[in-house]
């Protein structure tokens, strides 16, 4: 919409997301004059206090934002320019009493609490749609209704203590609340409009003639068709990740040369890294490698430089476009500073410096400009160095190789038809470019933590690297023969999913298996990671993996003699500590095909199942086939993890 006049700006906002019947049936006087809502609603009904929609309040975001207020802006479209990404609140209508406003709200992708919304305009007893106890349509909804389902989905009715079907029939439905996993308010009123026109209670109307009349109560379109339909290009991304960047104070020269000052090596022996994040305060995959890699500079005596954007993003900074640089030095938050100084500083201290072991690793490129990377190891005086493929970001700006996030791309060609329905397809030449850029300016040798990574790297990206060499994060040691406790062979199968509940990770499909065997005696369903997940039956158990704590995921998983866990990553995992935790505790690894080096360890191991797709998981688990995998009757090694050292171990010549 670059270009449009403010007007038109507004006009074309809006019209993405008003609700032209709401509007005519809200106000009378727009309908009888014929009046165009949209046009009516623009050109001063806002100011009148008028409402777009169920899910919005003029009013109400004027009230909650005075700046917005202040500025003369039209809120609806302020809040979709701006205030949806800056997750400013939204009240909705309080004329929304027939149409739900988190329906609309979650249908179009944006943030809505239902703790926000306003009471209905018309009170429950007088309503329409209204079910009370005592009605024969309570009794039917109490048959088919899931209260756990219900308050495990909504922890704040199960805290206000309120009986959850009368808050369902009341209030819920209207908040885009579901009854039963099997049953979506959103997909039936969806489907079905002239239920939705009505006004009539939409489980309701299911129950009483929907079923009989072969109406769909839930639409199956699976999760990747929800993650689809939130798409947003990495363009759009990094817009609005700028609207949240940190602007610190840099530091300069002098304190630059200050901290260098603190030097194990007196600067002879320097070991610079860069990354996408800080290492220290952020958890994951890389973040643990840089922790271990950190660790073994100290213990060699070399000093330890590691720098990382301030304001990450998504994608490589284009030529240009410069950015602050956090940075730690010897295992230590140091502070900010712009790439110019750094490269300026570092090349004023070395020069009085002896030289001695100096390194650079590259563990991820992600919002750093090459240009400032390439300034800053030539002033290092670094014309060679490692670059690890913990990702493909050298290969595409869809870093997981997921084509619209949802399905493993391979790396087809560029340019090709593949790449073209792809979101991330116009961005894959640029991250292309500027990797080929770096290796042709540096003598970078290649390390992948697994062979799978490294061939879809060569497939994919094929820069020139001067050697490239396998290297494992961990192995599997010691193992040691363990037989099934009798006890074992009694209780339920115990399947956990071990880290962040994120999609990209198989989140979902953990979730609706959960959901459909939460109630089955053979299962028994666990969650092992930092943060709890609301809304599901199951037993959450904390864990946090740190440098200091290796071995928490591992410990945890054979305390609770776990049977199996789900490692159903949608994208190619390049090595997967999870999976090798779990084979070390003994528990068997559910994956996919497109997993990666997870799919490659249990099918050279047998360590696990490689299951064809999800209908093939959720039938072994529905016959009970899943349950050879338990403990009593696999009688599993349990092992230790012996952990790499990364670029330490490379270049002190250890075995890779």
């Amino acid at each position: 919409m670059a270009g449009l006049a403010a007007q038109d700006l507004t006009h074309a906002l809006v019209a993405t997301a008003l609700d032209p019947e709401f509007y005519r049936r809200a106000y009378p006087d727009v309908d009888a004059a014929g009046a165009d809502p949209l046009t009516h609603y623009v050109g001063g009904g806002w100011r009148e206090g008028r409402d777009p929609a169920p899910w919005f309040s003029s009013a109400s975001y004027l009230e909650d934002h005075p700046d917005v207020a202040a500025s003369g802006r039209n809120p609806l479209a302020h809040f979709l320019q701006f205030g949806a990404q800056e997750g400013r609140l939204v009240r909705p209508s309080a004329l929304a009493h027939r149409r739900t406003a988190g329906l609309l709200a979650q249908r179009s992708g944006w943030s809505y609490s239902p703790a926000q919304a306003a009471p209905p305009a018309t009170p429950p007893s007088e309503d329409p749609a209204a079910v009370l106890p005592g009605d024969a349509a309570y009794d039917l909804v109490a048959g088919a209704f899931d209260s756990r389902f219900y308050l495990g989905e909504n922890p704040d009715v199960a805290e206000s203590g309120v009986d959850p079907i009368t808050h369902f029939l009341q209030s819920g439905w209207r908040e885009g609340r579901d009854p039963a996993p099997w049953f979506s308010v959103a997909d039936y009123q969806e489907l079905n409009p002239d239920v939705a026109a009505s006004g009539m209670h939409p489980f309701v109307h299911y129950l009483q003639a929907g079923r009989q009349e072969g109406r769909t109560p839930r639409l199956e379109l699976g999760f990747r068709y929800r993650i689809i339909a939130a798409l947003q290009p990495p363009e759009a991304r990094v817009e609005a990740a700028e609207r949240h960047d940190v602007h610190a104070q840099p530091g300069d020269a002098q304190d630059l040369a200050a901290l260098m000052g603190l030097s194990r090596s007196g600067l002879a022996d320097l070991h610079l890294t860069f990354s996408h994040d800080d290492y220290l305060t952020n958890l994951g995959g890389v973040q643990l490698c840089l922790q271990r890699e950190a660790a073994a500079a100290a213990a060699t005596g070399r000093d330890h430089l590691h720098l990382y954007p301030a304001n990450p993003r998504p994608m490589l900074r284009r030529p240009g476009q410069t950015e602050l640089l956090g940075v730690v030095w010897n295992g230590t938050p140091a502070g900010v500073f712009s790439p110019s100084i750094l490269a300026d500083g570092l090349e004023a201290v070395l020069a009085g410096a002896e030289a001695g072991r100096r390194s650079l690793a590259i563990h991820s490129l992600l919002g750093h400009s090459v240009s400032d990377v390439l300034a800053i190891a030539r002033a290092a005086g670094l014309t060679q160095g490692w670059f690890w493929i913990h990702d493909f970001a050298s290969a595409c700006a869809s870093y997981h190789l997921l084509r619209n996030d949802v399905a493993d791309c391979g790396a087809p060609p560029v340019g090709s038809a593949a790449c073209g329905v792809c979101i991330y397809g116009p961005q894959r030449q640029f991250h292309l470019d500027e990797h080929e850029r770096l290796f042709r300016a540096l003598n970078l040798s290649v390390a992948a933590p697994s062979q799978v990574a490294l061939d879809t790297w060569r497939k994919g990206a094929g820069l020139p690297a001067v050697k490239t060499v396998v290297a494992p994060l961990a192995r599997l040691v010691a193992h040691e023969p363990v037989e099934g406790s009798p006890s074992a062979v009694d209780r339920p199968f115990r399947v956990a999913f071990p880290g962040l509940p994120s999609p990209l990770k198989g989140w979902p499909v953990f979730r609706d298996l959960v959901l459909r065997f939460a109630e089955d005696p053979r299962y028994e369903f666990l969650h092992l990671a930092r943060d709890p997940a609301a809304g599901l039956p199951l037993s959450f158990h904390p864990v946090t993996v740190t440098q200091d704590d290796p071995k928490a995921m591992q410990t945890a998983l054979e305390t609770l003699e776990v049977d199996a866990v789900m490692v159903w990553s949608l994208c190619r995992e390049t090595f997967s500590f999870t999976t090798h935790e779990a084979a070390a505790a003994g528990a068997a690894i559910l994956t996919g095909p497109d997993s990666g080096n997870v799919a490659a360890f249990v099918a050279s191991t047998g360590l696990g199942e490689v299951i064809a797709d999800e209908a093939t998981l959720f039938a072994q688990f529905e016959t009970g086939e899943i349950t050879r995998l338990a403990r009593a009757r696999r009688a599993p090694a349990l092992a230790d993890l012996a952990f790499s050292r990364l670029t330490i171990d490379l270049l002190d010549g250890e075995p890779a």
